[in-house]
């Protein structure tokens, strides 16, 4: 590959994040980290806390309660992506939402690994709300770049464009 054709790609992709639908996908995420963070902490600090007096960070129950805490962030962030990020790629082609749900789930599958990762590698060393909220930053772009691109059909849309299929 050339050093031109590196510069556009590099160039169309920094055009892609720093759209005015990677700031929509951004509005959803900060809903989805108020979710994650609050069913975390009430978690932790509520549901656990009867077990876990000492103050101590019990491994399984974090990740029991990152569990809970990403799914239903996972959740309300399909929810909100689809009805205001990509509603237009959604009205363009229509998918029953359930396989549109599984492909999000799919493509945030990475991004919640690693989410899982950075939690638990940051933990030891500084409040868990703090590491869970940095893991999420590190992970946002690659969520929004696979869903773009898959989920909501990035892909399927430039190719109706090139034959003319969408205005």
């Amino acid at each position: 590959m050339t050093p031109f054709k590196i510069r556009m790609r590099t160039a169309s992709l920094l055009r892609r994040i720093f759209s005015r639908r990677f700031l929509k996908f951004g509005t959803v995420g900060v809903s989805g980290i108020v979710v994650n963070q609050g069913v975390l902490y009430v978690m932790q600090e509520q549901v656990f806390h009867v077990a876990n007096v000492a103050g101590e960070v019990d491994w399984l129950q974090l990740n029991v309660s990152l569990a809970v805490a990403i799914f239903l962030a996972t959740l309300n962030n399909f929810y909100w992506n689809r009805l205001w990020t990509w509603k237009d790629r959604v009205e363009l082609h229509p998918r029953p939402w359930p396989v549109q749900f599984g492909q999000y789930t799919v493509s945030c599958g990475l991004s919640i690994v690693l989410q899982f990762v950075f939690t638990n590698l940051l933990a030891p060393h500084v409040y868990y709300l703090i590491a869970n909220f940095i893991a999420i930053g590190v992970t946002s772009v690659l969520n929004f770049l696979l869903n773009d691109i898959w989920t909501f059909g990035r892909l399927r849309f430039k190719a109706q464009a090139a034959r003319g299929k969408v205005d």
